[in-house]
């Protein structure tokens, strides 16, 4: 069995909402998160695992309490587990996310801006 190439244009191309990530593919128990994102988000953490953001389209800069990450295209950043993080983009930026499956977009933290979870496209 094979398994097909995917290709980030064109998932992108599939949604327009911001800050809701969508799952592109699962290795073992991790997905591969797709988000656009813009403006600010929450501050908030991830008790249990680490997070990788990838960014793939524009800039990103992800808040820490003691400092701040800005991440150009191509470039990735590992948030450690219960680190407290605030992602901002100045302009719409395309992010890959990679995380174990469940993971919640605004940890515990949860809000109007927490996403469906386990959405596919």
């Amino acid at each position: 069995m094979t398994t097909p190439v995917i290709n980030f244009t064109d998932k992108f191309a599939q949604f327009s909402d911001l800050w809701s990530p969508k799952i592109i593919a699962q290795m073992n128990d991790y997905h591969f998160k797709l988000a656009k994102v813009k403006g600010e988000f929450i501050w908030h953490d991830h008790p249990e695992t680490d997070e990788v953001f990838i960014v793939t389209q524009g800039q990103l800069t992800i808040h820490l309490r003691d400092g701040k990450i800005e991440l150009k295209e191509g470039e990735m950043y590992v948030v450690p587990r219960g680190v407290e993080h605030k992602p901002y983009a100045d302009k719409e930026c395309w992010i890959l996310l990679i995380e174990p499956a469940g993971t919640v977009n605004t940890g515990d933290a949860g809000g109007e801006l927490t996403a469906e979870n386990d959405v596919w496209i």
